[in-house]
């Protein structure tokens, strides 16, 4: 998942990012609002963690902002603000989390882990295709019972791949899951990986829609 980091916080930002990064997700850090608008517009982001005070504005503000342009992008709120007032306020305008400072960095992953999980539609925690079992907060994958160990950014194509089994996800957005801003990407990219995780997998368990993208089992 490619997630957007809203923190002008060094020390806070760098561990946040550094956790999620570590748990094998793409981000994207930014320390202002107007980069955060401009990022936010131009790339599809699974999720958006989102503080209160920023140097040019309202964490609230650009929430709203966010929702009155239809962008239904999940957000955790991230703040120091703990009043009740400041939840309701958050929760209202359109966050789907509201976590305050200082936080544990493993209840941040779960917490992600649960909001990807109801944007998915798929609430349990465990994601069954035919023989294939993935556990998403512990990262682990089997086959008919088999470990099969997945590197960040192959676990970036199948979190994709696995939200919908047998909708097909264009190359454009594998892309955007695959890299934050600043990597580098080769035309050849997406195929690279999804050669990576048939091997893993079998190759016959992810499809070609020629042209269009990838879709994990049947139509």
């Amino acid at each position: 998942m490619r997630i957007l980091l809203i923190e002008d916080d060094e020390t806070l930002g760098s561990a946040v990012r550094d956790h999620i990064v570590a748990a094998t997700h793409a981000v994207d850090w930014v320390k202002q609002l107007n980069d955060a608008a401009e990022a936010s517009s131009a790339v599809h982001y699974g999720l958006i963690l989102l503080d209160l005070q920023l140097p040019d504005g309202s964490g609230v503000e650009f929430l709203k902002s966010l929702r009155r342009e239809s962008n239904e992008t999940p957000v955790i709120i991230l703040t120091a603000r703990d009043q009740i007032t400041d939840r309701i306020e958050g929760l209202n305008s359109g966050a789907d989390d509201y976590l305050v400072k200082p936080f544990n960095l493993g209840e941040l992953s779960a917490r992600i882990m649960a909001v990807a999980r109801r944007y998915s539609g798929s609430p349990q925690p465990t994601i069954r295709v035919g023989d294939i079992e993935i556990d998403q907060p512990q990262r682990r994958l089997t086959i008919s019972g088999k470990d099969v160990i997945l590197t960040g950014r192959e676990w970036a194509v199948l979190d994709l791949l696995v939200v919908r089994p047998g909708a097909i996800v264009s190359k454009d957005r594998i892309e955007e899951a695959l890299y934050s801003f600043g990597s580098e990407i080769e035309s050849n990219t997406v195929e690279v990986y999804i050669s990576r995780l048939r091997k893993k997998i079998g190759k016959d368990r992810i499809s070609t829609a020629r042209g269009v993208g990838y879709y994990l089992g049947e139509r």
